[in-house]
């Protein structure tokens, strides 16, 4: 009769077959044996004989190290439920023009998260006009990656969503190339910062330079009449 799955198999004199399919320690195929011989083996070596497969005929019969098997066998159920748990996804969110105080106390906040071991979503959220520059939530995201950098990775990359960007960060230090990544956009987001301001500086001296023009247009009307 074969043992119920949910119960531990039968082992040395529990087992009630009187021929055995033995397998030896180390996983080879010993052929059929009386079950005094396959037991007489197993004491031999100070070992146990288990069945694990009693359900076959003759059952199969292993010779081992059963408690030792029973203690491995505990710690992978452990990993595996380890791997299973439920990792929490807590969110922090920021505004463009956000203050230094209320940045430092926000980005502490999310170090704590990161410290328990949970990911963070960062979100930046625009108002208005806001919307035109999109550069300063990616600083203000590239800035909380970078104070975190100890505890923390990107996992997301910094991407917009509607009215929001956003960035999600996991727990684990960041790794040299990651800082690289961030460094890179850092740099790449003051280039275009400074781009626009040289745009609006010509910008202004175009407009100041038709102000000029239009009143010596004047000026020389007003001579001619």
């Amino acid at each position: 009769m074969a043992t119920p799955q949910n119960q531990e198999p039968r082992i040395n004199d529990q087992i009630r077959a009187q021929e055995v399919r033995l397998v030896s320690y180390d996983g080879e195929q010993v052929g059929i044996r009386s079950l005094n011989e396959a037991l007489n083996m197993a004491q031999d070596m100070d070992l146990d004989l288990v069945e694990v497969a009693g359900q076959a005929t003759p059952p199969v019969c292993r010779i081992m190290d059963y408690g030792k098997f029973k203690y491995e066998q505990s710690q992978k159920a452990k990993e595996s439920r380890k791997k299973s748990t439920h990792i929490l996804v807590k969110e922090m969110k920021y505004r463009p023009k956000i203050g230094v105080g209320d940045f430092n106390t926000k980005t502490r906040k999310v170090e704590e998260f990161l410290k328990e071991g949970s990911k963070v979503k960062v979100t930046i959220m625009f108002r208005g006009r806001e919307m035109q520059h999109p550069e300063l939530g990616a600083r203000i995201l590239e800035n909380v990656a970078d104070a975190v950098a100890e505890v923390g990775h990107i996992e997301v990359y910094p991407e917009r969503e509607g009215r929001n960007m956003t960035m999600v960060l996991g727990s684990g230090k960041a790794t040299q190339k990651q800082r690289e990544i961030v460094e890179k956009l850092q740099t790449e987001i003051t280039e275009e910062e400074v781009s626009e301001e040289v745009s609006e500086e010509v910008s202004e001296e175009e407009q100041q330079s038709e102000v000029v023009e239009d009143t010596e247009n004047e000026e020389t009307v007003e001579e001619t009449s």
